[in-house]
């Protein structure tokens, strides 16, 4: 069992170190609206619900939900990407100040809408999302004054999360640019990967793609585990990273590593709520760890106990640092 091959003593020093832990996320920043309800009847107008709101909220999304992710074990986080002049440009920064999350390398262009999804909820049920959005790629200009920012700070931090949701703040320009200047530093890069855009991120340190992106990417229809492996093998021989990790909602993860028989890590969540945000707290969680040593088994054992966490939860959310020391004392006994 994967369980076996992981020390507890290990995962004990790898928590205690997180807190120490800086890392900077480039990518799509996204306000997430939630609009919480109860629908008893159907629209006279349209055969649709009719949802009687009773409470909203707004949560970070996309890049600002992995720092999210990263604050709440401790680690300090900086997010780097565009967000328009607007009111959900503003309700981001505001609540980046409330977690003390550093939004210095953030830039604003009023040309561009800040992402914004608008989620209707009934009776925990998803009834509809609502997407404000520019998928543009940032122009010349833009990406020139973001690679200005991150490279007068990025001596500061010990890896680099590229969150890329297709929002337009990842592309090729950009990447070239910041991988090669990272790579050049020695810092870790994780990225948490577009299907379209699996070209652009050769030789990063892990990709944590989903089991959709994986196969999307690839072109490769999975049918059984063995097609799952090919997707694995695939990936490493085309992209080199030194390790992939692909998330596959209720089966769990799993892991490829070069010249390495792949791992797999079975589904921690007790009950399955929301899988919203969960890739997102895999790749902070993850990238967290690898930056305080851990090796690729323990670093994806940690996230894993962390997004079956999250997952319980109804919502975007967050596993604190308690909740995942809890979480592994439960399973490890040795």
């Amino acid at each position: 069992m994967f369980r076996e091959k992981i020390n507890k003593s290990s995962v004990g020093r790898i928590l205690s170190r997180l807190p120490r832990v800086k890392i900077l996320i480039v990518g799509d920043l996204i306000l997430d609206h939630y609009i919480w309800g109860e629908a008893e009847r159907l629209s006279p107008e349209a055969p649709v619900p009719v949802v009687k709101a009773m409470r909203e909220e707004y949560l970070l999304g996309g890049a600002c939900n992995v720092a999210h992710n990263l604050v709440s074990l401790g680690a300090k986080a900086s997010v780097g990407g565009v967000i328009g002049k607007d009111f959900p440009g503003q309700r981001i920064e505001r609540l980046l100040e409330e977690v003390h999350i550093d939004n210095a390398l953030i830039l604003k262009q009023s040309q561009r809408p800040t992402t914004l999804k608008t989620r209707v909820v009934a009776s925990h049920q998803q009834v509809v999302r609502i997407d404000w959005e520019s998928e543009e790629f940032l122009d010349f200009n833009l990406n020139r004054r973001l690679m200005k920012l991150i490279k007068e700070r990025l001596e500061y931090f010990d890896a680099l999360i590229i969150e890329d949701y297709g929002k337009g703040v990842i592309n090729p320009q950009l990447l070239d640019d910041l991988v090669g200047m990272t790579k050049k530093k020695g810092k870790i890069i994780t990225v948490d990967p577009k299907e379209e855009h699996f070209d652009y991120y050769r030789g990063v340190n892990v990709l944590t793609p989903n089991l959709k992106e994986a196969a999307s990417a690839t072109g490769i229809k999975v049918r059984s585990h063995r097609d799952i492996d090919l997707i694995g093998e695939s990936i490493l021989s085309t992209l080199k990273p030194e390790a992939l990790v692909v998330t596959m909602g209720n089966e769990g993860m799993r892991i490829f590593e070069h010249e390495k028989e792949p791992l797999q890590l079975p589904t921690l969540a007790k009950e399955v709520y929301d899988v919203s945000g969960a890739g997102d707290t895999v790749i902070a969680v993850l990238t967290a760890s690898l930056a305080v040593g851990s090796s690729y088994a323990e670093a994806a054992f940690i996230a894993n106990v962390a997004a079956g966490i999250v997952v319980e939860k109804l919502g975007v959310g967050v596993a604190g640092l308690g909740e995942i020391k809890e979480r592994i004392k439960s399973l490890l006994t040795a």
